[in-house]
């Protein structure tokens, strides 16, 4: 059924990304030592699939979520919030230590474009897989197909040359992200979250059969002890809302029930949210952005089932 409160856009086109970013890392040990930093399986991820992983603090909390692909048999890339690029570069780098792995910011050489619509789905057709998360060499460009938002059609392109499509506004694009549930950590929601609570694990990010990583124990209790009380949803907003900004439950005004994960507006509205919640809050009452009395947050539908688990 479609969303009539967060509507999908008639997207169609390709933009610029400047608020994201890429790190390379390359050299025989790159995928063992993502592997043993990142909660995605990075020995077995091939040429033609990306993926979503996490990066955590030892507590299990996220410093940055990654699309990941790779770029050749000892190459990986990371595309992530380019306001958390320089200091997940730095933290990362610290642990390479003896291993044959070389990390670098590769933004100049990977810049991102987003692509929706129709003419985006006619470019890889015959290139790129159906699947979503297919990835493909296009010319000197990787084109990587998400998944697909009301039936919009959306691709992650890098390369040094953006592809020609029409032009697609900004806050279209943010829109899809928003509607698309895949909640992306930025600067002002880093080492929040445990990744079960941006729905990582839902979304293929979290592997529990792999080794582990920085907060993996915390992760895994989290999931095989019921632990879990949190979750994210759509909401739509009666106003603007940015990233970061605590969520209020009228019940219980003294504390915060959330945080804002990311946010969009269209010019003329509606504006909509993906919050981190209490799954308690979304039982009664109401929940408001920024203060007890902020803007109003109405829960929406997910494209994808809270109870459907990817391993």
């Amino acid at each position: 059924m479609p969303d009539t409160l967060i509507p999908t856009v008639a997207a169609d086109g390709a933009v610029s990304l400047p608020d994201w970013g890429v790190i390379l890392a390359q050299g025989p040990d790159a995928a063992a030592f993502l592997n043993g930093q990142l909660t995605q399986d990075m020995l077995h991820l091939d040429e033609g699939r990306a993926s979503l992983a996490g990066y955590c603090s030892p507590k299990g909390r996220l410093l940055a979520t990654f699309v990941v692909w790779r770029v050749a048999a000892d190459g990986f890339a990371l595309a992530c919030s380019a306001d958390l690029l320089a200091a997940t570069l730095k933290r990362l780098s610290m642990y390479v230590l003896r291993a044959k792995c070389k990390l670098s910011d590769a933004s100049a050489v990977w810049p991102l474009h987003g692509l929706a619509g129709p003419s985006a789905h006619a470019l890889a057709a015959g290139k790129v897989a159906e699947a979503a998360w297919s990835s493909a060499s296009v010319g000197s460009a990787r084109m990587i197909r998400l998944p697909a938002v009301g039936g919009v059609s959306r691709f992650l392109w890098a390369g040094p040359d953006a592809p020609a499509l029409p032009p697609l506004p900004a806050e279209a694009w943010s829109w899809l992200e928003v509607r698309s549930g895949i909640a992306r950590v930025v600067a002002a929601t880093a080492d929040q979250f445990v990744p079960q609570m941006l729905n990582l694990e839902l979304l293929g990010g979290v592997n529990f059969k792999k080794g582990c990583y920085p907060g993996q124990e915390v992760v895994a209790r989290s999931q095989y002890r019921g632990t879990l009380k949190r979750r994210t949803y759509l909401m739509g907003c009666a106003a603007a809302v940015a990233a970061g900004a605590e969520v209020f439950h009228s019940a219980d005004p003294g504390q915060p029930a959330g945080m804002v994960v990311l946010s969009a507006s269209l010019p003329a509205g509606p504006h909509a949210a993906l919050v981190e919640l209490k799954m308690a809050a979304l039982l009664d009452g109401t929940l408001h952005a920024g203060s007890p009395e902020g803007p109003l947050l109405t829960p929406s539908t997910l494209p994808y089932s809270l109870d459907t688990l990817v391993v």
